[in-house]
């Protein structure tokens, strides 16, 4: 699958984004147009599988999908209101997938499933979804603060004998520590 494919469907699910209270959330009734699904009764029965399958994976349904009602305009300028969901991002790829893309992009001969899988990757890729560089950024940090760690206990790896082991390195460690202990108790006195 193109990358331009999978980059312009990314922004027309992230353009239908709601966020409230500093929540990110889509609703059921956009999600459905987006997915190419012509009847509501159709899409809530996907709805109801993807519902399944979050409660299987031990997540919280309601922390995912939220019934809500919302009010339209009808033709007559009156208002009625209409059952929705607000959905969370995991709620809406549960959703996706069980719908084949080739629904509304007959282009496209690839399921919703493998077109999250396509989108995680690039975003890994991009570093959006803590990819490598997040990652290696750690590592460093981490391992700055072992040698910051090392050097208080006066020990600097690149001075080290090549030959010498851990056993003998864990005995001077204990030695040190041993030091730095009797110096302490004379100071306490």
């Amino acid at each position: 699958m193109e990358i331009a494919v999978i980059v312009e469907l990314k922004k027309i699910f992230e353009a239908s984004a709601n966020e409230q209270n500093g929540v990110e959330f889509w609703l059921a009734r956009d999600l459905q147009e987006l997915l190419g699904y012509s009847d509501w009764r159709n899409f809530l029965n996907t709805i109801v599988k993807s519902k399944i399958t979050c409660n299987s994976v031990g997540e919280e349904i309601l922390d995912h999908f939220v019934d809500v009602t919302k009010k339209v305009k009808i033709g007559s300028g009156a208002e009625r209101e209409l059952d929705d969901i607000m959905l969370t991002r995991y709620a809406c790829y549960l959703i996706a997938q069980n719908k084949p893309l080739a629904d509304f992009l007959p282009t496209i001969t690839i399921t919703a499933k493998q077109l999250a899988t396509e989108i995680t990757n690039y975003n890994v890729k991009q570093n959006d979804l803590k990819g490598e560089h997040s990652i290696t950024g750690e590592h460093v940090k981490n391992n700055k603060d072992i040698r910051n760690l090392l050097g208080k206990s006066g020990i600097q790896p690149e001075q080290l004998p090549a030959e010498e082991d851990i056993n003998k390195l864990k005995r001077r460690i204990k030695s040190i520590d041993k030091v730095v202990d009797k110096k302490k108790l004379k100071r306490g006195k």
